[in-house]
């Protein structure tokens, strides 16, 4: 760290955070306590450049390869509801398809993105169980955004999150094509999810292809 820098704290759990890595375009940092590596505040995008970057999303719900990769959260989350389960889908880009696909299945879904679909009103009601799809690595207050999603899910209920893990990449991160998109500013490995679990006395569940279950407490 040099002199002008000042101590930045980590936007997950509020530790103090240190210098990790840096490439051409930006540098990152890591939480030694919760392990949440993310890109400092005068690296984030504007809004503007950001939905610059979301509006080059192509999202079909009629494309069967983004339905088969939603799927991967979408299986073992669906196994988890009841009958007349009601959901929402936070982060559901330009085209909703998570949502969707819980409808077919018969379950009421409900959407937001700030970008998208910016309807506030649907935190004004509680949901069995929310989904967070590649979503998570955008979000500048991890930490406050999940504490939403708790108020958010009814006791007992269930998050869904789907984001890649840092300590399951197969490169050393310097070279992990995630942390290209310079609109991924958080990047969460497991610890980091078991931290949110201890914290908010939640239970969490590790699935394949980087999906994670919380359980909120009943």
């Amino acid at each position: 760290m040099t002199k002008q820098e000042t101590p930045t704290n980590c936007p997950l759990c509020t530790s103090e955070a240190h210098s990790f890595v840096q490439d051409r375009m930006r540098d990152y940092l890591r939480c030694p306590e919760c392990d949440l590596v993310f890109v400092p505040q005068h690296h984030h995008l504007s809004p503007e450049e950001e939905k610059s970057r979301y509006d080059f999303h192509q999202n079909d719900p009629n494309d069967s390869r983004y339905r088969n990769f939603l799927g991967r959260l979408f299986q073992p989350l669906e196994k988890k509801l009841s009958s007349g389960a009601r959901g929402l889908d936070f982060g559901c880009g330009p085209g909703p398809t998570l949502s969707v696909m819980f409808e077919e299945a018969g379950y009421e879904c409900a959407i937001y993105d700030l970008h998208y679909a910016n309807d506030p009103s649907v935190f004004d009601e509680q949901y069995d169980f929310l989904t967070c799809s590649e979503t998570m690595e955008h979000l500048y207050q991890p930490r406050e955004e999940f504490e939403r999603f708790l108020k958010l899910v009814k006791p007992g209920g269930w998050i869904g999150i789907m984001t890649q893990l840092h300590d399951e990449a197969p490169v050393p991160f310097e070279r992990w094509h995630y942390k290209d998109d310079d609109t991924h500013v958080c990047f969460f490995s497991k610890k980091s999810f078991q931290t949110l679990e201890k914290t908010y006395d939640l239970r969490v569940e590790f699935h394949s292809d980087s999906v994670i279950l919380f359980q909120a407490t009943a």
